[in-house]
């Protein structure tokens, strides 16, 4: 298979184990089943363990693949047939890792012990009770867990989890450690790095501790290290829509986190207005997604949370009711799955397939992916909503984790079943046309009104574009074909789409 150059195609994120079984399974599904489908995939952690506490976002071991799962070479072999995405997980490690263990049983005595960030390295005057409240996290509570180091009780920074225990980047042995990682992953084969949480990463006294401007010196640091290795960085970060403008400007890529919630908002209402001022303002080095290996995240349409007088692209009362109407259509399946109830999971996104959140509509599925596609960036399809796939509350139960509502493990014969299904064989034809058609290689363009949404892409002589009601969840696409003929079609689900 021939590797994409500079044209932003379609990417698969998956995880190995779930869609494939081992990186091997995962490369014989991109090169069997979805043969020319995707150019790029994102293959979320395969790290040692995958199977943690925190679905592998907690590597006990970075730097090794799980055997489990296959080997380095295997990373490589993907890595020569597809642009390869992979996790730097940032902020932290397991609290299972030899390293933290070492220091659990020696204490200051262990050469790791300023690896781990403490209470004290942050605030070793200690801290006032306003310091303490102003530290942004997205948990209930502070970010510390009292464990015995050597003997002595300390508290230890755990921004997420206290299985979970944060890196100290601020001294050598811990970037001693992020730095290791980085290397062992630009020599598997890594072209992108997902700089995963971040926004968490540096922690300084009298700060919120988060996108603070030491956070960014940090993020423009370690891109200057990824891109000296030939890597390319994406910042992840769930925060206000003006930050993520702001970020955008000084990395390679960062996600577009508002899309999926402002598409719900117009598909919910036929309001297609903050959509639509959205898509005139975001950052075109983007990576959109509907959908993650996270919840559907509504801080970043929300207000800022950390700032008073910045609105946010929807009302409170709007944001409100777009969580209310994922509840509705998801015959309140997401419900079960989001809030403090479900444990290991932000309060700010909310758990449920985006299938399931369109109430299993195929036409209103299938825009959204087409509105997604037409909008300027990279864009990543998450290997749920690949095969349009509905909550998994069997999983949910069995593990009482709010996210994996969202992260079924597929067997082969389900793939192939699912990838004969009308909606799923439609999504498919999108993603070839979005791969194909030579126009969106040139100039996009939005407009519309109420909720009419037009995005159109021109490269010479060649054109595409949608024109939808985001009241009614109907589009009509039209191309210039390879003759130089107009094709259009009205229907998505049809087979007419082919380039």
């Amino acid at each position: 298979m021939a590797r994409s150059g500079a044209r932003e195609n379609v990417q698969l994120i998956a995880y190995a184990d779930r869609f494939g079984g081992s990186l091997p399974g995962l490369r014989k599904i991109l090169d069997g089943p979805l043969a020319g489908v995707f150019t790029g995939v994102h293959i979320l952690p395969f790290f040692t363990p995958f199977d943690g506490a925190d679905a592998g976002f907690d590597p006990a071991d970075h730097a090794a693949v799980d055997p489990r799962l296959g080997t380095w070479a295997d990373v490589r072999a993907l890595a020569g047939e597809y642009d390869l995405m992979v996790d730097l997980i940032v902020n932290h490690v397991s609290a299972d890792s030899a390293e933290f263990q070492d220091v659990v049983a020696r204490g200051d005595a262990s050469p790791h012990a300023r690896m781990f960030l403490t209470m004290d390295d942050v605030y070793p005057n200690g801290a006032t009770e306003a310091e303490l409240v102003g530290i942004y996290r997205p948990r209930p509570g502070l970010p510390f867990t009292p464990v015995t180091l050597g003997g002595v009780r300390r508290l230890v920074w755990t921004t997420f989890t206290s299985q979970q225990i944060d890196l100290n980047l601020a001294h050598p042995t811990g970037r001693a450690h992020l730095d290791k990682v980085l290397s062992t992953l630009a020599a598997g084969g890594v072209r992108m790095l997902r700089l995963d949480a971040v926004g968490y990463a540096i922690k300084t006294a009298g700060t919120s501790s988060f996108m603070t401007p030491q956070t960014l010196e940090f993020i423009d640091e370690l891109t200057a290290q990824a891109r000296a290795l030939g890597v390319q960085v994406l910042v992840e970060i769930h925060a206000h829509f003006e930050r993520q403008i702001a970020i955008g400007s000084a990395v390679d890529r960062v996600y577009d986190f508002a899309l999926p919630p402002l598409l719900l908002h117009s598909l919910y209402t036929g309001d297609a207005d903050p959509l639509r001022r959205w898509l005139g303002a975001r950052p075109v080095n983007a990576v959109t997604v509907l959908d993650t290996h996270d919840g559907i995240g509504v801080i970043d349409v929300g207000p800022d949370q950390m700032a008073e007088g910045h609105p946010g692209l929807l009302t409170p009362d709007q944001v409100h009711d777009l969580v209310e109407s994922i509840h509705e259509r998801s015959g309140g399946q997401s419900r079960e799955a989001t809030g403090w109830a479900a444990s290991n999971l932000d309060v700010y996104q909310v758990n449920c397939t985006y299938y399931d959140a369109l109430g299993r509509d195929d036409g209103a599925y299938l825009l959204a992916r087409a509105v997604q596609f037409f909008t300027p960036g990279i864009p990543q399809v998450y290997y749920v909503g690949l095969l349009a796939g509905e909550n998994d509350m069997d999983l949910l139960a069995r593990t009482g984790v709010g996210r994996d509502i969202n992260r079924h493990s597929y067997t082969v014969g389900e793939i192939e079943q699912d990838l004969a299904r009308p909606v799923v064989a439609a999504l498919v034809r999108l993603i070839r046309f979005r791969n194909a058609h030579p126009a969106f290689d040139g100039e996009f363009e939005v407009g519309g009104t109420g909720s009419l949404l037009t995005m159109t892409w021109r490269a010479g002589d060649h054109t595409a574009s949608l024109e939808a009601d985001l009241a009614n969840a109907t589009a009509t696409l039209r191309w210039t074909a390879a003759d130089g003929d107009l094709h259009t079609v009205g229907d998505l689900l049809s087979g007419e789409l082919m380039y």
